[in-house]
């Protein structure tokens, strides 16, 4: 079908050329006969031209649908260490906790578009009452801990605010002035308060 598609705008570009050509030739004093090898010569050159446009759209358009796919590629998979790294910060063992800290705290550095949800996971965590005292129902080992390193994550996000990764701006921690190392303490002050709550 192309090579149909083809041979028909080959016919066509010929006869057209070979027309201009003999237009061309006729308003001449004196009169000229048309070079049939000067209509082959323009009628490829036509060609050519006109495959190269069409190829350049073809990669183009392949190039932004390859873009695409790439794109909602990267969007899954950070959809997914999103999941894995919440359904770890919900777990029962302490050490799986901390692992879904640091990978949650991680994705945010990666995922800028959804860098706010992971810090809101993080302070909502920190927000959550707990039972510290060891011999108390419902005290959970190693909650303490994985508190802390959730704090010891924000306060390193919070010391270079010209980072790329830095979370100064966002939501949770707005109400920090980044460049500010007294509104930084008072953040962290009120971060340690959410932790303990309760003790």
């Amino acid at each position: 079908m192309a090579l149909v598609g083809v041979g028909a705008l080959a016919f066509g570009l010929y006869h057209g050329v070979y027309g201009l050509l003999t237009d061309a030739a006729d308003n001449q004093k004196p009169s000229k006969s048309v070079n049939v090898n000067d209509v082959i010569k323009t009628t490829v050159t036509a060609l050519t031209l006109i495959g190269a446009v069409l190829a350049g759209i073809y990669a183009y358009r392949k190039q932004l649908l390859a873009e695409g796919d790439a794109h909602r590629a990267d969007a899954n998979q950070l959809a997914d260490r999103y999941t894995t790294a919440a359904e770890q910060l919900g777990h029962d063992q302490a050490a799986v906790r901390l692992a879904g800290v640091y990978a949650l705290a991680r994705l945010a550095d990666d995922w800028q578009e959804q860098r706010q949800v992971c810090i809101d996971v993080l302070c909502a965590y920190l927000r959550m009452p707990y039972e510290p005292d060891p011999t108390a129902n419902g005290h959970k080992t190693g909650e303490r801990e994985v508190r802390q390193t959730i704090i010891r994550v924000i306060r390193d996000h919070l010391q270079e605010p010209d980072a790329a990764t830095a979370w100064c701006p966002h939501g949770s921690l707005k109400a920090c002035s980044c460049a500010d190392r007294e509104a930084r303490a008072s953040s962290i002050s009120l971060l340690l308060g959410f932790a303990t709550a309760g003790s």
